[in-house]
């Protein structure tokens, strides 16, 4: 088919030729948008989420009272003075000089208030041996860590001076500085080195220079634009630290990915032998039409997290959706006007140790030409030996267990603070992170509030929920009582947990539950754990049931097939599925853990099974989307259904291999954390894109195809009444084939 008889239509050759044809006003509106958004994001400044937005349930309740009352928790500390060989006790004249030194210690710095000793407060362990010195940090919690330098000096000089001793530190402060010291570049890292990664692979796959600069340009324009829309949004939905994470990670896969293939489209057509333009108008038509279909199904995908109510999750569902719509709209609006102004210079900056990948001179992957062969050939053996092995990987992910990691599965044992955190919680259980009860009352020191009060203490301890001690601070002003109880169980979350369940459903019905007017919510780490689970738990299916219908629907309407729905579906819950028994694997069970550096933790971090599912529905769908436009464009050329499926796959191989391969460097960067949730998450996104890119849409997705054959495409005649959005593809040739008929019934063209 020559240049002339091409003609091309839709939504994206639409969006694709004014590009080409107003080339420097393309660019110039891109640029302008990009510092439009950065400027006002900039001007408008940027909303964070609060800790009272973080949760519904009683942790949300208990921080909306404190947060109303004006109160500002400073952020407390706390020294851990015990006997190394357990030959002194707290009563002995040196255990008492140490705990003397360590107060004059930390008074002395100018930096603390209201220090509270063991013999004060009671905070003697059991046996006699540990004790606690208490104290909280001056100014405002959030920026304690960067003041706290001088009191774990302090404490450290004391500790030298007392060998017999242990003298540790240890606190939300302590803990803040002790991280950001230790894990504070990890993720700057990270993200730093993701764009030099993806830069050096797209080297690798286009051996030029200005071919591989596009894809990042256009993928960091679209963060930079992103960025500033976040800030605008905030005032309405804040974000947090962990939506631009999230946010500059799936910008940067599908950034890359949508102008690659665009890129290699329209390369395509030009080795193929078309002018520039007509290359250009065709990359436009299909490669164009499949990132808006592919941008849509992802964006739903991602607007899946809008439903959890949980604050951050929100934040990173509506990051991920604006991001991918902005990369979106500069692929297939942008992008054409530069490829245009370049013309051939694309070319430019050769790498002369870079040969071309190898084809067989149709722009199809030899590689791929081979393993289709044998996909082809035996399509029932494909699909039961693909299906059983995935089917086997994701085994491990029904015995799945999810919780907050504690600080010692997070972070492992090598740091001193860490191990300090495990020496609390053995003498004191519960007392490095108590159940905090907020009591809010018309008038707080009213008897039957104070009464109230003194009987919940006495029955949480009564109850076995609590060993004490149980410390009590009112704020006769603002009528509110913090009433701190250590839990049973310690950092065992479990125990922890079913401590917690007896001092809301038994201790305080029993005691503050009677009062008139009393609201005493119960908040604490352990509290914030399991009222975040639960909310997370009642989200699954809302978020499930909404990506699922909603991705099969565009489906459906995107290529008026209804097996290609199904399919779709099927094919990507298959791949998070083998995702989730992966993560199980290795990090519940710890088989393969050292592979990946990682620990066997005996559970999955909470958050993270939603978060990738909803993650990975949307990306999969971008080569999903990008290798069935590819076939059925085939097959609407006239291609028997096997002929297009063969096609479509190896045509598509080698930009979907490249785009896996970027993808799976990226997420590997994030499984070399020292965080295990970020081990996890860097692993489970990595091993789901490579299974996604090679199993499902390399052998699974055409054997399966080719079972169908012409059950491909049918639609039923009742689902006709739908909208028809085919009618946008190209390119076709003037004497068009007549489109398969299924069963009777047309396929919509």
């Amino acid at each position: 088919m020559g240049n002339a008889d091409v003609r091309v239509r839709g939504l994206a050759a639409r969006a694709g030729g004014w590009s080409a044809r107003h080339r420097w006003a393309a660019v110039g509106i891109w640029v302008l948008f990009v510092v439009l958004a950065m400027g006002l994001g900039s001007a408008a400044g940027r909303v964070e989420v609060r800790d009272s937005d973080q949760l519904k349930g009683e942790t949300h309740t208990a921080a909306r009272i404190v947060e109303e009352a004006g109160i500002e928790e400073p952020a407390g500390e706390t020294v851990l003075v015990q006997s190394r060989n357990g030959d002194l006790k707290a009563t002995d004249p040196a255990f008492r000089a140490a705990v003397t030194d360590v107060v004059a210690a930390v008074d002395a710095t100018g930096e603390v208030t209201d220090i509270t000793t063991p013999y004060e407060t009671g905070t003697i362990s059991r046996d006699g041996r540990s004790a606690l010195v208490q104290f909280d940090m001056r100014g405002a919690s959030d920026t304690a860590g960067e003041r706290v330098e001088p009191v774990l000096k302090a404490v450290e000089d004391v500790r030298q001076e007392h060998e017999s001793l242990r003298i540790e530190e240890i606190g939300g402060a302590s803990m803040m500085k002790t991280f950001d010291d230790a894990f504070g570049d990890d993720f700057q890292k990270a993200e730093y080195s993701a764009v030099p990664v993806a830069l050096g692979i797209l080297l690798i796959a286009f051996g030029a220079l200005v071919a591989a600069l596009l894809p990042v340009a256009l993928a960091i324009t679209a963060i930079m634009a992103t960025t500033g829309l976040m800030a605008l949004v905030s005032h309405v939905q804040p974000m947090s630290e962990t939506a631009d994470s999230v946010m500059l990670l799936v910008g940067l896969a599908v950034g890359v990915d949508y102008c690659l293939f665009y890129l290699r489209r329209e390369r395509e057509e030009r080795e193929a032998g078309r002018d520039a333009g007509t290359a250009l108008r065709i990359a436009a038509a299909t490669s164009g039409r499949a990132i808006i279909v592919s941008g849509v199904t992802v964006c739903v995908a991602m607007a899946g997290m809008l439903f959890t109510g949980l604050a951050e999750f929100e934040a990173m569902g509506l990051a991920s959706l604006m991001v991918v719509a902005v990369a979106m709209v500069g692929s297939v609006t942008v992008l054409p006007a530069l490829l245009s102004l370049l013309g051939g210079r694309v070319e430019k900056g050769r790498l002369p140790f870079l040969r071309r990948r190898k084809h067989n001179g149709n722009g199809e992957s030899r590689f791929w030409t081979a393993v289709l062969k044998g996909v082809l050939a035996r399509p029932v053996v494909a699909v039961v030996v693909a299906t059983g092995a995935l089917l086997a990987v994701a085994a491990p992910a029904v015995g799945m267990k999810t919780q907050n990691l504690t600080l010692d599965q997070e972070f492992g044992d090598s740091l001193p603070i860490v191990q300090t955190y495990n020496r609390v919680n053995e003498a004191f259980p519960g007392g490095s992170d108590p159940a905090e009860v907020v009591v809010k009352a018309d008038d707080i020191n009213a008897p039957r509030v104070r009464d109230a009060i003194a009987d919940f203490r006495e029955r949480a301890i009564g109850s076995g929920a609590s060993r004490g001690p149980i410390q009590v601070e009112v704020d006769d002003a603002r009528d509110v009582a913090f009433v701190y109880v250590p839990l049973v169980g310690g950092s065992d979350l479990d125990k922890a947990g079913a401590s917690l369940d007896k001092l809301r459903d038994e201790v305080r019905p029993a005691t503050l539950g009677k009062v008139d007017g009393v609201q005493a919510p119960i908040t604490g780490q352990v509290a914030g754990s399991e009222d975040f689970n639960d909310q997370l738990v009642g989200s699954v299916v809302p978020v499930f049931a909404f990506v699922v219908v909603f991705a099969f629907l565009l489906m459906l309407l995107s290529f008026r097939s209804l097996t290609v729905a199904i399919t779709s579906i099927v094919l990507n819950l298959l791949s998070v599925g083998a995702a989730y028994g992966i993560l199980v694997a290795v990090f519940q069970h710890g088989w393969g853990a050292s592979l990946v550096g990682a620990e066997g933790v005996g559970a999955i971090v909470s958050w993270l099974p939603l978060f990738l599912f909803v993650i990975l529905f949307g990306l999969s769908m971008d080569y999903h989307v990008f290798v069935v436009s590819r076939i059925r464009e085939a097959r609407l050329r006239g291609r028997t259904t096997k002929d297009a499926i063969t096609h479509g796959v190896v045509t598509t191989a080698g930009v979907v291999t490249s785009a896996a391969v970027i993808m799976v460097a990226v997420f590997s960067i994030f499984g070399t954390l020292s965080m295990q949730s970020m081990k996890q998450m860097g692993v489970g996104l990595a091993a789901a894109v490579l299974i996604d890119a090679t199993i499902i849409r390399g052998v699974l997705l055409p054997a399966v195809m080719a079972l169908l054959g012409e059950r491909n495409w049918y639609l039923p005649k009742w689902l006709n009444r739908l909208p028809d959005l085919t009618h946008d593809e190209a390119p076709e040739a003037v004497a068009r084939p007549r489109p398969p008929v299924v069963e009777g019934e047309r396929v919509g063209v």
